[in-house]
């Protein structure tokens, strides 16, 4: 009789491994800091995109027997005052906000780098004008510019959206500004000035590239005052309006209970805004230090 023995068993195949491998590829080599506010960021627009086939209640359903009842086995994270399950409605919370925080946020980044190339590139009287220009609308306190204007026009998400962009440029723009003054020096640009390149071939296609690090710093760090922004809009009544879930109008309709020791709605969606804005600057540091560990 063979010896069964003499037959090693068969290896099993290590599930998800080449899943894993290829997640360990994407993160090698970034910033620890990087890595974990990918994570998070990543862990809240699953949420915002397939919230609803994980979450454990309808985040919309009102329980009149359950208002207000703090965490336990049943709701994690307790209700709020219409009964709601406050864990899924955080989960699913994070829609809106990922949705008008990076488009107000690319808006005014895209604005606040071309004409921060404009103003830098070219002296005189162009840069003197622009220059005092933004100094003026950096003047006003950000939160107070952008209350004016949406209690003037009416809130909606189009108009926080356009409304951070613009208060968002200024701030991109002066930045942009300082990086491009300091490239034109370069000797590439002279080079593609004696090459009769024209001024915006030059800007757009020498100069932009070489400041890309400068702007991509810039556009995740906008994104986390946009975060927090948006959720003080909201705080406020100002940003998205209901019947979102949103984390801004969650704390603003628990925060009246407080006094009474009802805490849980108040704590957990300010703590998911604080992980969102965390996520970003964690992201932002990274690259800094990334960059400047390659400069």
């Amino acid at each position: 009789m063979t010896d069964l023995a003499e037959f090693p068993a068969p290896r099993r195949a290590a599930v998800g491994l080449p899943a894993l491998r290829r997640i360990r590829s994407v993160f090698a080599g970034l910033p620890p800091s990087v890595v974990v506010g990918s994570l998070l960021l990543l862990f809240w627009v699953a949420g915002a995109l397939f919230g609803n086939l994980f979450v454990p209640y309808d985040p919309y359903a009102e329980d009149f027997l359950a208002m207000l009842t703090p965490p336990d086995a049943l709701h994690w994270f307790g209700t709020d005052q219409l009964g709601r399950d406050v864990l899924s409605r955080i989960v699913v919370g994070s829609r809106d906000i990922l949705l008008v925080a990076p488009l107000a946020t690319l808006a005014g980044v895209a604005a606040g780098s071309i004409i921060g190339l404009v103003l830098g590139y070219f002296d005189g009287l162009v840069d003197a004008i622009g220059a005092r220009l933004l100094d003026t609308l950096m003047a006003f306190p950000f939160i107070v510019l952008v209350t004016m204007t949406l209690v003037a026009i009416g809130p909606s998400n189009l108009t926080v959206i356009l409304v951070i962009a613009i208060a968002y440029a200024p701030l991109v723009a002066r930045t942009v500004r300082a990086a491009v003054r300091e490239q034109k020096e370069r000797d590439y640009v002279s080079a593609a000035r004696l090459g009769g390149e024209g001024a915006f071939a030059i800007m757009f296609l020498e100069i932009l590239p070489n400041i890309r690090e400068t702007i991509l710093i810039e556009l995740v760090t906008r994104l986390g005052y946009a975060f927090f922004s948006i959720a003080t809009l909201s705080f406020l009544g100002l940003g998205i309006q209901p019947p979102s879930a949103d984390w801004g109008l969650a704390v603003a309709d628990g925060y009246g209970f407080l006094t009474g020791g009802k805490w849980w709605v108040v704590v957990f969606n300010s703590a998911a805004i604080v992980s969102l804005v965390m996520a970003t600057n964690l992201i932002a540091q990274g690259i800094g230090a990334f960059e400047n560990s390659d400069a």
